[in-house]
């Protein structure tokens, strides 16, 4: 697994300048950080990770000349432009055991149309449990050579034996058979368009 970095600076206060100066004011909590860390983030570099690998992607955040895993635990923009406005990051040690929801895509879609079949998707996340080294960012599931009536499980999921799954017995995804929804013309407006004509005749002839 790739090893994202992404450096933490120390912080003051914030200004509209501070961000101008192309930084992200954020905060880092959890394992062996002293409470309420303020911090500040390279933009360009918060960008880079979130559009390449995601917003769950674990990080390794370097701060204080020190390394620690984390991942983002929330992110706050602006309503119109969608710009970075704060960042949370959590830090976990290696040892220490957490939950965690894990986003699921589904990969095949168009191959299951082409042999008139849908996936009906249930639930896009799954819940687990356990040491972040051994999380995932994503779940990735293959349904191209799926068949009708199949379901998808954590069965599915090619997670860590060390990993537990909070709703083992959840199903995710189910296939079947491809539904057309063809879209009909009211009649009510052209019965009603008619009655309009009709009475404009009628007003015309008098």
């Amino acid at each position: 697994m790739e090893e994202i970095i992404l450096n933490a600076i120390e912080r003051q206060k914030t200004s509209a300048r501070f961000r101008e100066l192309g930084f992200v004011p954020g905060v880092l909590y959890g394992d062996n950080i002293p409470a309420g860390s303020n911090v500040k983030f390279e933009e360009k570099a918060l960008r880079t990770i979130i559009n390449k690998h995601g917003s769950n992607a674990n990080i390794t955040v370097v701060f204080n000349d020190k390394k620690n895993v984390g991942f983002i635990k929330e992110i706050q923009r602006k309503p119109i432009t969608g710009a970075l406005v704060h960042i949370d990051i959590q830090i976990v040690s290696k040892e220490h055991e957490i939950k965690r929801q894990i986003p699921i895509v589904f990969n095949g879609e168009d191959v299951l149309m082409i042999k008139q079949l849908q996936l009906n998707i249930a639930k896009s996340e799954i819940l687990v449990f356990g040491k972040i080294a051994l999380m995932p960012d994503t779940i990735f599931i293959d349904v191209s050579e799926m068949e009708i009536k199949d379901t998808i499980t954590c069965a599915n999921f090619d997670l860590d034996k060390n990993i537990k799954i909070e709703e083992p017995d959840t199903i995710y995804a189910v296939i079947s058979e491809l539904k057309i929804q063809y879209e009909e013309e009211p009649e009510a407006a052209e019965g009603a368009e008619g009655a309009e004509a009709t009475d404009a005749t009628a007003t015309d002839a008098e």
